[in-house]
């Protein structure tokens, strides 16, 4: 037991609410220059003179409405978790320390543009500020926070290029000899696929000649806050905001709008390093050199049943990065985008863009290194920006894998501009999209050429979701906002279109005499007549969903992993298909007495407590769910299945935002934000938006004050 450590953490934790002179002194003057009013939906406005005081009012109301999502997302950034959860977090603080040190981020803070310090010190005097007003409200592990903590977590999307590290390998690299690797990640295991919709529509297809954007990131559910923030100095941004940051990273302001979908961009290297040992010191080759690996020593504290222990590591870097693995003898050095003061700039500044030109400039810092972009604004323009940052590599190589680190000609050669990237402006179609598939198809006809580009720009396919966005844009001249809302709710399951026929061809061709034929008949039936559409009353969605998990897992030779395509499926043999419905049918049955079982019935939304990994209960409260997962193609996506202790499948990912705007005169958007904006299960903002998330009946949303007139709910000064 490291008794000086405990000393150290006590003393933090006693002290956790004693605000310095200065820090109070700016704490006050930003309250008594900052409002907020709560709308009717909870949803804070926050109108500060300064954007220094917009974002200290904007943190603060983010820590009233779940200080806990708030201080988790730092926690986790620094590598701080294993400090609160324990030693079974110790190597996923490792992976991140090993990328995330406060000692740069401290140097580069220092270095940092004036204007961008004055931000980061309103960030953490606010979330201090917080601390102090409430007492009540214990840390878990950050008893005060300090400014340049800002750049630990500078560009808001959910799951960082840090966690594609594998944690089994990590373990396997730095841990003892005699310790087998915890279950730490599973790569085979499958997963719900993540990502997000993105679309804009031109002026040339709206019936008011005004641009739309549809904004419709899929994340795990209650990963971002929605909220308003604006000044006295061109600050007025709406939108999603994750939990802690001092920028809307999903929205749009008074005149243009932005979208992020998860990009295919192949932003991430790996070499192989030839490592030798010489005279007790080691050693890699680049070139015709032998380069000394630099050696460090991390501390990663956590937490016992006895108090706080800690568990030193030495670990190794090359000019490639840190290692993060063995493979057949050589060290791996992963390599990644490390911009943090640049990524925050970027993050910030796209707020207060509001034409093309300028978002555009925004792109030049090249800090956005895992989305693609969709932007639209009050000029007409809609563009499509492929993921921001992209090294310009030897095409030689195959950058999918890991490549000879000793070789010079693997180095990256700079980065990509705008223009050298898949980058649409205005296309002839009227419209384009994202869907965290390829850009080759982004807006039909006019979509970039997949020739024009190097192969590492993209390393994504097409998808269900992909061929749906196309389907409900193309042909279509008269968009508005509803029906721009309708299309991002269409109905129609796409991945179904190729298996479904196949199964029916199957079942035919089966003798009267096989039991299946008896067996299957109503499914079929059932299966035969369905239009490929989800709806809470539809039979076949249920039955469809459950074979499609079924005969996935079969084709798979009961493996998990990567979602199969319906082309895939299609191409089955007969007798998986038909197996797979029959054991599809018996599992709707043994868990709701009937495979006649209605997807509404399945498929639910529940919101009981605000805990971050998520717990549900068949005997409490629940709602039907219409949409289904977007794997089948749904472009409204509900990620949902069964849990240890339910029958009952409950979605915990998805749909999370959803907003369209419209860009004129005025700005005019609804939206709807899964559940509720409240963390608080005793607020009637916990879930009193569920009901509309559900059925995709999104609400007005009031951007300009004026429209808060009737819908205040409470207006005050933070700390009031």
């Amino acid at each position: 037991m490291n008794t000086k450590l405990n000393l150290a953490l006590f003393l933090a934790a006693s002290t956790a609410f004693a605000l310095q002179p200065d820090e109070m002194a700016r704490a006050q003057r930003h309250a008594r220059d900052t409002t907020i009013i709560r709308d009717d939906w909870g949803i804070a406005h926050v109108f500060g003179k300064t954007d220094a005081d917009a974002v200290f009012g904007m943190v603060y109301a983010q820590c009233e409405d779940d200080f806990n999502r708030v201080e988790t997302n730092y926690i986790n950034a620094l590598g701080r978790l294993a400090e609160t959860e324990g030693e079974s977090k110790i190597w996923q603080d490792l992976r991140e320390k090993l990328f995330i040190d406060p000692v740069e981020l401290k140097q580069l803070y220092g270095e940092s543009p004036e204007w961008l310090r004055t931000l980061m010190i309103a960030w953490a005097d606010s979330l201090n500020f917080y601390l102090y007003k409430h007492p009540e409200v214990k840390p878990r592990v950050i008893a005060h926070f300090e400014p340049w903590m800002a750049l630990s977590f500078s560009e808001g999307s959910i799951g960082g290029d840090i966690e594609r590290v594998n944690l089994n390998q990590l373990e396997a690299f730095y841990g003892k000899p005699q310790e087998a690797p915890s279950a730490a990640n599973d790569d085979d295991e499958f997963t719900e696929p993540g990502g997000s919709n993105g679309a804009a529509v031109a002026p040339s297809n709206t019936l008011n000649h005004h641009a739309l954007l549809l904004i419709n990131p899929h994340t795990s559910f209650y990963f971002r806050s929605e909220l308003e923030m604006s000044s006295n100095e061109g600050l007025d941004a709406y939108g999603a905001v994750t939990w802690g940051q001092f920028f809307i990273y999903q929205g749009f302001n008074d005149r243009a709008g932005w979208m992020h979908t998860s990009s295919g961009v192949d932003a991430i290297d790996e070499y192989l390093e030839t490592v030798v040992k010489k005279d007790g010191r080691m050693y890699y080759k680049y070139g015709s050199e032998e380069r000394p690996v630099t050696v460090q020593e991390i501390t990663v504290p956590y937490q016992t049943g006895h108090g706080m222990a800690e568990r030193k590591f030495t670990v190794y870097r090359t000019q490639h990065g840190p290692v993060v693995r063995e493979i057949n003898g050589k060290w791996d050095a992963f390599r990644i985008m490390h911009e943090p003061v640049k990524a925050l700039t970027q993050s910030y500044l796209r707020t207060k863009a509001k034409t093309y030109k300028a978002y555009l400039e925004t792109m030049e810092l090249k800090a956005n290194s895992s989305n693609n972009t969709i932007f639209a604004d009050a000029d007409g323009d809609i563009a499509y920006f492929h993921g921001n940052f992209i090294p310009r590599r030897d095409t030689k190589y195959d950058w999918t894998r890991p490549v000879d680190g000793s070789d010079p000609e693997t180095e990256w050669k700079g980065l990509l501009s705008v223009d050298e990237t898949p980058h649409l402006l205005n296309p002839a179609s009227g419209w384009l999209y994202n869907c965290n598939n390829w850009p080759w198809s982004a807006a039909g006809p006019s979509s970039p050429k997949r020739e024009d580009y190097p192969k590492y720009v993209e390393n994504g396919g097409e998808s269900a979701r992909g061929l749906h966005a196309i389907r409900v844009l193309e042909n279509k001249k008269d968009f508005t906002i509803d029906s721009l809302i309708s299309a991002a709710f269409d109905s129609y399951l796409p991945w179904f279109e190729t298996p479904i026929p196949a199964l029916l061809k199957a079942w035919d061709a089966l003798d009267a005499s096989n039991p299946l034929k008896t067996k299957l008949a109503g499914q079929i039936a059932m299966l035969r007549n369905w239009d490929l559409r989800w709806s809470a009353s539809s039979i076949p969605t249920s039955l469809a969903v459950f074979w499609g998990q079924e005969v996935q897992r079969r084709a798979r030779g009961g493996g998990r992993g990567r979602n199969l395509l319906g082309d895939g499926i299609a191409s089955q043999p007969p007798e998986v298909l038909l197996a797979s419905l029959a054991a599809a049918s018996d599992e709707l049955a043994a868990d709701f007495g009937t495979w006649k079982t209605p997807w509404g019935e399945i498929n639910r939304f529940q919101r009981i407590n605000d805990s971050i990994a998520p717990k549900f209960d068949d005997s409490q409260p629940s709602i039907p769910v219409a949409f289904t997962s977007s794997q089948w193609g749904s472009l409204a996506s509900f990620g949902a299945r069964a849990y240890p202790n339910t029958k009952k499948w409950y979605g915990s990912s998805g749909n999370s935002f959803v907003a369209v705007v419209e860009f004129g005169d005025k700005v005019h958007a609804k939206a709807v934000t899964a559940g509720g904006e409240s963390g608080d299960p005793k607020s009637k903002h916990f879930d009193d938006e569920a009901e509309r998330y559900a059925t995709g009946n999104l609400r007005e949303v009031y951007f300009y004050r004026a429209q808060l007139k009737g819908h205040t709910e409470r207006e005050y000064h933070p700390g009031s």
